[in-house]
Formats: C-alpha cells, structure tokens, sequence
C-alpha cells in the first residue's frame, strides 16, 4: 500500500498523466477532422498511424528505413545544438559572473542581451550566416546564443539571490572575495544556473531544427522541409515532430538528473519524497 501511495505521488505518475492527456487530445483532434473531412487525408494522422510508420521496415528513401532516416538527421541536428549549447553555457555564465562582480559590465552587457533575445531565430539566422559565411557553423552559433540568454539571466539572478546572512558570515570570518564566490555565492546559485539550462537545453534543440529547415542540408530541420514539399511520405513530418518534441522534453528532464546527481538537497528532497 506504501509503495502505492509513493508511486502515485511521484513524478513518474505525473508524467504518466500528461503523456496520456496529450495523447487523448491528439486522437481527440484526429478523429473530429477525420470526421469533417474538411481537410486532405491523414493531415493529422491517429497515433498509432504515426508510431508505425516509425518502426516500419519500408524504405523512405534509397536504402534507409523511417527509423533510420531520422537516426541519421538526429545525430547531425543535436551533434550541432550540443555544441552550441555547450558554448552558450560557458559564455553565459561567465558573463554573468563579470556582471555581479561590475556593476558597470552589467548596465552595459544588459541590454544587448535583451535586443538579442527578442530577435526572431528566422530574422537572425541569414544575419548568422552573412556573418560566419558557413551554414554549420551558423547553426552552432545560433543554437550558443539561445542558450546565452537563460543561462546568463538565470544566473544572475542567482548570484544576487544569495541571503544576506550568508554574506555576513563570511564577512565575519575575513573571507576573501574568491572564497566569498567558492564557498556560498557559487553553490547557492546552483539552482538558478539549472533552471537557465532546462530553458535553453529545448530551445538549442529547436533553434537547431528550425535553422536546418531554413538553409537545407542535412538534419531533422531539413527532412521536415522536404516532407511538407511532398518529396517524402507524409508521415515523416509526423515523426520528426513527435521525435523532436520527446527528445526536448528528454534534454529538459536531463538537466534535472544532472543537477540532483550534483546537489545534495536536491537528492536529500527526493529521497524523502519517495
């Protein structure tokens, strides 16, 4: 009974619940359109149509199966987003560590920020690549500044967020300032540092996606492009939407093991949940 009470207030019963909400509102949809046939056939597909499409053996195109057409654009999107990511994160967190040490940097480096945020990826993208002049290398680029602005702000914010208490403790025991920043400004950042990477671990994902649809190429981006030009099958725009949407679910929830695997409040506070 214990072990039933748990189960049902863990996270993986949430998780269980709004996978099987999204796909009753997915059948949901697809039968009302099947229903009005208001719209070409199969424009969205059942579930279980798009599922076994994926785990077809029939060739899309040349000698690859659905499964491995998308294995292989997969590895060439998140190979690109990964290492923008990884570079978005170390210039954030720099940045927001110059910007609590200096006052100045942070009124000047501020609002950049801010007009970087608010352009869109599609107006930003051919400016990236006039630049750079190399469609890869764009495509990392972008993916760097998406993760740039969450990890930096969040950051910040968790530099500052530090109690007041923590700091007079250390002021009282003549910290310096490098100890001040290792022993209790760092560590209690933490969380907000990986708050700034679940935002943006998706969003390097769907920058680098989005991007490949615009400048062609290899990657997921790209086979979503050539299935709504009507040069693949019609499900593989399905699958690539579906398969991109759990893979960002799967990076948000992965910067949370890592974070936990880090911090032991946070393993302290699941082992008592459970």
């Amino acid at each position: 009974m214990k072990r039933l009470k748990r189960f049902f207030r863990s996270g993986t019963m949430v998780t269980l619940v709004w996978v099987l909400g999204i796909a009753a509102i997915w059948e949901g949809f697809a039968y009302y359109v099947a229903q009005t046939k208001r719209t070409p056939l199969n424009v969205l597909p059942h579930l279980w149509q798009i599922i076994g499409s994926f785990f077809s053996d029939k060739m899309i195109t040349g000698q690859m199966t659905m499964i491995q057409l998308i294995g292989n654009s997969c590895a060439e999107t998140l190979s690109r987003a990964a290492i923008g990511f990884l570079i978005g994160t170390v210039l954030g967190y720099l940045l927001a560590l110059l910007m609590n040490l200096s006052g100045i940097v942070e009124k000047i480096a501020f609002p950049y920020l801010m007009i970087i945020q608010m352009i869109p990826i599609l107006g930003m993208a051919p400016i990236i690549l006039a630049i750079t002049g190399d469609i890869n290398t764009s495509r990392i680029v972008i993916a760097a500044i998406l993760t740039f602005y969450p990890v930096s702000t969040n950051t910040l914010a968790g530099f500052k967020a530090v109690e007041k208490e923590k700091h007079e403790l250390m002021y009282s025991y003549a910290a310096s300032k490098f100890q001040h920043y290792i022993k209790t400004i760092i560590p209690s950042s933490i969380p907000y540092f990986f708050t700034g990477l679940k935002i943006s671990a998706p969003m390097a994902i769907t920058a680098s996606i989005l991007v490949d649809t615009l400048q062609g190429g290899n990657g997921l981006g790209c086979m979503l492009s050539q299935s709504l030009k009507g040069s693949m099958t019609r499900f593989v725009f399905w699958d690539i939407v579906i398969f991109s949407a759990v893979i960002g679910v799967l990076s948000f929830y992965l910067m949370g093991v890592i974070e936990r695997a880090i911090t032991p409040a946070k393993r302290k506070a699941k082992k008592k949940a459970q």
